[in-house]
């Protein structure tokens, strides 16, 4: 079960940390690199720590496919088929792909039936089920099998039809779960609907749990109305529990929601962009495909101590992206979970100095070049006023 301490405050901002069953120590805010099918592409467990990683999510729906929640038992769970024995885990429970394999999905009462986009094969989810994979998966943090509606909603009442359905399937996880060494978050949905999220939020705190989750956001609405719903939502979950909003993960985001009291973030971009060439620096993101690289003899950041930035200059790692060599898109996602890790960290102690909002705007000046751009600046007022 997982123990859950907030050690600092500053306005809504929180710096604490959680132990896990398996005895690890997570600070917070913490960002987890996504290795969906349990692997952070490109990206060993050594780098992942030495980059600042202390958590890692991966994929239910994913590992069930492929090789299958069994195999994964038999090898003696998550943390030891992957690796990731001094990592925490987090598995989502496959409520994301209710949504981005919707056109590979049939919802009911009772689950989801999928159609596998490996082969066209049948495969079924249930609350029940969903609990039963990642008991066997064996993650330190379990996710509730939620409805995670499209972006725009189809409607109204298909948007409250899935708040519904999302606190009935809560419920039924639950009382499905069997191992005492995991924790269950569950999710509120709801999308940008300031009446449903209230709903949600009341279904989801019905039901005790170690922590909550903050789902269906950044999935294509307005920025500003994303925030608007955290900062309706973030205050209202418990204080001494995590609270963890799914699918964030660019530095700006990450900064502006641990304002708001978000404890856990994840995200793709930091490895995604990096395959295609893309860097994130303290100072804005760098295009190693723009031909400007090709001659620069200086690192990617000067202060970074990743490997890229100390060991490679920008021209190297632009040629070396031309080249397709697999060092390239290896070493500037190394770098990208450095710097999201960095920002965090600087965060973290923003709050014990109780100095986070100074912090954030020094980090943020620092990534536009002191000039923010209307949406960051509208949100950091939003979030400020909140706080």
């Amino acid at each position: 079960m997982l123990n859950f301490s907030i050690l600092a405050r500053d306005g809504a901002a929180r710096a604490g940390e959680f132990r896990t069953g398996r005895g690890l120590t997570v600070e917070t805010p913490a960002f987890m690199p996504v290795g969906t099918q349990g692997t952070v592409k490109g990206v060993d467990t050594g780098e992942l720590i030495a980059a600042g990683t202390r958590i890692v999510l991966a994929n239910t729906y994913h590992l069930l496919l492929r090789p299958g929640p069994e195999a994964i038992a038999r090898a003696g769970g998550l943390a030891r088929w992957a690796g990731f024995r001094n990592l925490a885990t987090l598995t989502d429970s496959g409520g994301f792909q209710v949504m981005s394999l919707g056109h590979l999905r049939a919802i009911d009462e009772d689950g989801v039936t999928f159609r596998s986009h490996l082969d066209g094969a049948t495969v079924r989810l249930t609350p029940e089920d969903a609990v039963r994979v990642q008991e066997a998966i064996g993650a330190d943090i379990i996710m509730a099998f939620d409805e995670c509606p499209r972006w725009p909603p189809e409607s109204r009442e298909a948007l409250a039809g899935s708040v519904e359905r999302t606190g009935r399937w809560l419920a039924r996880c639950a009382a499905a779960r069997t191992r005492a060494d995991q924790s269950l978050f569950g999710i509120v949905q709801g999308g940008v609907d300031d009446g449903l999220r209230l709903r949600s939020l009341e279904l989801t705190l019905g039901v005790d749990l170690p922590g909550y989750a903050i789902g269906g956001l950044a999935v294509g609405e307005d920025k500003d109305e994303m925030y608007r719903t955290l900062v309706l939502v973030a205050p209202r979950l418990p204080a001494d529990r995590p609270r963890y909003l799914m699918g964030v993960g660019t530095p700006e985001d990450a900064i502006l929601a641990i304002l708001a009291g978000a404890d856990l973030f994840d995200c793709v971009l930091p490895t995604r962009t990096a395959r295609f060439g893309t860097a994130l620096t303290l100072t804005g993101r760098v295009n190693l495909r723009h031909a400007a690289a090709r001659l620069d003899t200086g690192p990617l950041d000067p202060s970074c101590p990743c490997p890229a930035c100390r060991d490679y200059s920008r021209g190297f790692l632009a040629h070396a992206f031309r080249a397709r060599e697999m060092l390239a898109p290896r070493l500037v996602s190394i770098h990208n979970l450095t710097t999201m890790h960095r920002v965090i960290a600087r965060m973290r102690e923003g709050i014990r100095e109780r100095r986070a909002g100074p912090v954030a705007r020094e980090l943020l000046g620092a990534l536009h070049s002191d000039r923010l751009p209307e949406w960051v600046a509208r949100v950091l007022d939003r979030v400020g006023e909140a706080a």
